[in-house]
């Protein structure tokens, strides 16, 4: 009855986009008029109309965040206004913050929760599906079902991961990845109306050269061309396809899958990287950035290109390049490179690759789902995707006008595309990088072929996976020849690639 209802709710997304939406790509359409009202059918009571009005002890929910935890002011200063604006609706909870140690999160979620230490709300970016298989997560597709506020904001894809892994929920645009460049510099570029003209891989390395050697305004040049955060899966947004890795499993001349990590593709793709690491375009330390070293390193003018998900990240960008830089600089966004395919990295709808859970521990599932519903409501958004009253925003004449400050606050939720907060936001959300960053997202927005990794293979997996980073990185810092990649291969089919591949010509159809 389920999966009947999901595929009637999915035909019904798709057939109004196509007639709603402008332009042949609508992957991302918000479902808000196309699927009907039904209320709270749910005898659980997960709408936000019901809950624990009148209670006069709270419920407390304990929640687990990424960058979130009670020595962070703005995240302690979210929830307590989530929890007035909840309230006023008429339900009576406290939100607990819980502090998370220094270190890789997903690791050290893990190991929080195997210990017995699960929160009522979990927010995963990654590794959350060691913790379903242990039967630690709701599944949440009954709550979305009978939910009236959540259902209408779900993205088409958003619906198939849903139906594939029911226990995370993460309702944001397409997140694909897009590079950026300062406004000032690629005007002053030679190179910058060939690269846009034709994004090729040869014209991306000139561009990226040049951007490293220019001497803009006799102020010197970035050190170097190109930085990301800890591996190359960033660069990948840009290059992956271009290179012949349109999927996650490729076929091969037999018309066989094989895994794009071992194909010739990605032998051509990491001779290329190794390449600009030779030439310091890629910054040497590539491997030890963190996110907010690469993106200072952006702002401070170290290096020229950086690489962010599209939307209010890149909105973020743009704000602090300004700040850092004066108003007259913006920011460029950069389509994908041109080669025996072009796009940025595919979309996987098998399950959320990050998003919250509701612990199947927990003793008030219902309550957490409240929250998750109360945040697709209008007064939910407000303070969602608009931050706090009078420092992000103010209302005047019955109009939301943004705040310069508005550039700092992000989503911790969810962020629909159609922005509804029950009166007129008079200033623009998103600048017009931003803009374009979602707009380049859509258009080159493709699915990925992949499937989930059964827990019999899981091991395995990631002990593949970390051979290939290991080897990847080794090959593009020069610690080992390129010559080495089919040697590369072997061992990691041996270490458990035949059987993968062969469940995976099974699996893909």
């Amino acid at each position: 009855m389920m999966k009947k209802f999901l595929v009637s709710l999915l035909i019904l997304v798709l057939i109004f986009s196509v007639v709603g939406c402008k332009g042949s790509n609508n992957t991302a359409k918000s479902t808000t008029d196309s699927v009907k009202d039904t209320g709270n059918t749910n005898s659980n009571n997960n709408n936000t109309e019901n809950g624990n009005a009148g209670s006069k002890e709270p419920v407390k929910l304990r929640i687990v965040m990424k960058d979130a935890d009670p020595s962070d002011p703005v995240a302690v200063k979210f929830f307590e206004n989530l929890e007035k604006a909840l309230a006023e609706e008429g339900f009576n909870y406290k939100f607990e913050l819980v502090q998370m140690p220094a270190g890789n999160y997903a690791e050290k979620l893990n190991l929080m929760l195997l210990s017995g230490n699960v929160p009522d709300i979990i927010y995963f970016q990654g590794g959350d599906k060691q913790i379903a298989d242990q039967g630690l997560l709701e599944n949440l597709l009954p709550y979305v079902e009978n939910s009236k506020y959540i259902k209408r904001i779900l993205y088409p894809h958003n619906i198939k991961r849903l139906q594939n892994y029911p226990y995370l929920l993460w309702i944001k645009p397409v997140s694909s990845k897009v590079p950026v460049v300062r406004s000032d510099w690629f005007e002053k570029m030679e190179s910058s109306k060939q690269l846009m003209d034709n994004p090729t891989i040869d014209n991306y390395y000139t561009f990226l050269r040049e951007l490293k050697e220019k001497d803009f305004d006799g102020k010197g040049n970035p050190v170097y061309g190109v930085t990301v955060a800890g591996n190359i899966i960033e660069l990948d947004e840009v290059f992956d396809q271009a290179f012949g890795n349109t999927a996650t499993w490729i076929k091969d001349n037999s018309g066989k899958y094989i895994y794009k990590r071992v194909s010739q593709n990605e032998k051509e793709k990491l001779a290329f990287y190794r390449k600009l690491y030779e030439e310091k375009i890629l910054d040497p330390e590539y491997l030890t950035k963190q996110w907010d070293t690469k993106e200072q390193a952006f702002y401070s003018n170290t290096v020229g290109m950086i690489i962010g998900t599209a939307g209010k990240v890149i909105d973020i960008y743009e704000g602090k390049m300004k700040k850092a830089n004066g108003d007259n600089v913006s920011l460029v966004v950069l389509p994908p490179a041109k080669g025996k395919a072009q796009g940025y990295l595919p979309i996987d709808v098998n399950k959320e690759t990050r998003g919250f859970a509701i612990s199947a521990l927990s003793k008030y599932k219902n309550e957490a789902f409240q929250v998750f519903e109360f945040l697709a409501t209008p007064k939910g958004q407000l303070l969602d995707r608009l931050g706090f009253e009078n420092e992000h925003y103010i209302i005047k004449d019955n109009k939301i006008y943004l705040t310069e400050k508005s550039q700092e606050w992000f989503s911790r939720f969810w962020e629909p595309l159609e922005l509804n907060v029950g009166m007129e936001v008079a200033t623009p959300l998103l600048s017009k990088p931003a803009e374009e960053s979602l707009n380049l997202a859509n258009k080159y927005y493709t699915e990925d072929v992949n499937f989930l990794i059964p827990a019999d293979f899981t091991a395995k997996w990631d002990a593949m996976e970390n051979l290939y980073k290991e080897f990847s990185a080794d090959i593009i810092t020069g610690k080992r020849s390129i010559d080495d990649f089919d040697a590369f291969v072997q061992e990691w089919y041996k270490a458990g690639g035949n059987e993968v591949t062969q469940y995976a010509n099974e699996v893909l159809k």
